[in-house]
């Protein structure tokens, strides 16, 4: 495995790709994200250890949608059995992708811990669902600021984890050591990773336009708030599932490995 360097115009080759490979199949990657994130809010009401064991999810999730995209890529359809992706490559690789999630898991509360020590927990609390955010709390400096610190913490975080995921499931890599390669990829290709999350900035921008606009001529019309509701989640759902199909691209393109695995990622 050899690490790639790629220009900047890159990031938006992937934006691309990976709002083209979710309309090849956008009912079946819509309902495979659909059934994570519910999977994910079922594990979250298990009392005490729920909303950590569904933050050690997020990386199988991760993976989970990058093998779904390299499938549709090729032409195959992606379905609910892609879930035993991480088993099927071995025990092994299994073990070090729930490792992986737990120090996911760990990091992410760490920035919340340290976000407490500027408004004594209050935005920790809110995200974790512990706590109603009111009006006041909001326009309160300190939640802000705790807010905009989490921001600022988890950007590192997210790049320690961006591809460590896919070096686990496809190349053995253990699970340190991926966290490392991973930031490193991402960091000697920062131009391209900027325009990358700069692009889905704007995809995410211009549809929220969209949709407001959609929502006024909705209002006027007089129709109920169901509707507005459902209109709005699956919009998010739908952005989400195609911002994930987009990562396997980046992966693919920051990575030169020495031999392909059967399942690898697309070309």
């Amino acid at each position: 495995m050899k690490l790639q360097l790629v220009p900047a115009r890159t990031g938006l080759l992937w934006v691309r790709l990976g709002a083209r490979v979710f309309w090849r199949q956008p009912m079946a990657l819509t309902a495979l994200f659909f059934l994570c994130m519910g999977c994910m809010s079922a594990v979250t009401l298990l009392p005490i250890v729920g909303t950590v064991l569904a933050l050690a999810m997020i990386p199988s999730v991760t993976l989970l949608m990058m093998v779904a995209a390299a499938q549709t890529h090729l032409g195959k359809q992606p379905a609910p059995t892609l879930l035993m992706a991480a088993l099927r490559s071995g025990r092994e690789r299994a073990r070090d992708l729930v490792v992986l999630g737990l120090l996911y898991a760990g990091c992410f509360l760490l920035v919340l811990a340290l976000s407490a020590l500027v408004d004594g927990g209050e935005f920790a609390r809110v995200y974790m669902g512990m706590a109603q955010l009111t009006r006041d709390m909001a326009e309160s400096p300190e939640f802000e600021a705790a807010m905009w610190l989490s921001v600022l913490l988890y950007l590192p975080l997210s790049l320690l984890f961006w591809h460590a995921p896919g070096l686990v499931h496809w190349w053995g890599v253990p699970p340190v050591k991926a966290m490392f390669f991973s930031l490193i990829a991402c960091l000697r290709n920062l131009g391209a990773f900027t325009v990358y999350g700069l692009g889905w900035t704007g995809v995410f921008m211009g549809t929220g336009i969209v949709v407001s606009l959609v929502l006024t001529v909705a209002s006027e019309l007089g129709m109920g708030t169901g509707v507005i509701t459902s209109l709005l989640v699956t919009t998010a759902i739908v952005l989400a599932a195609m911002f994930f199909c987009s990562v396997v691209f980046s992966f693919r393109d920051c990575f030169e490995p020495s031999d392909k695995p059967a399942d690898a990622t697309p070309d």
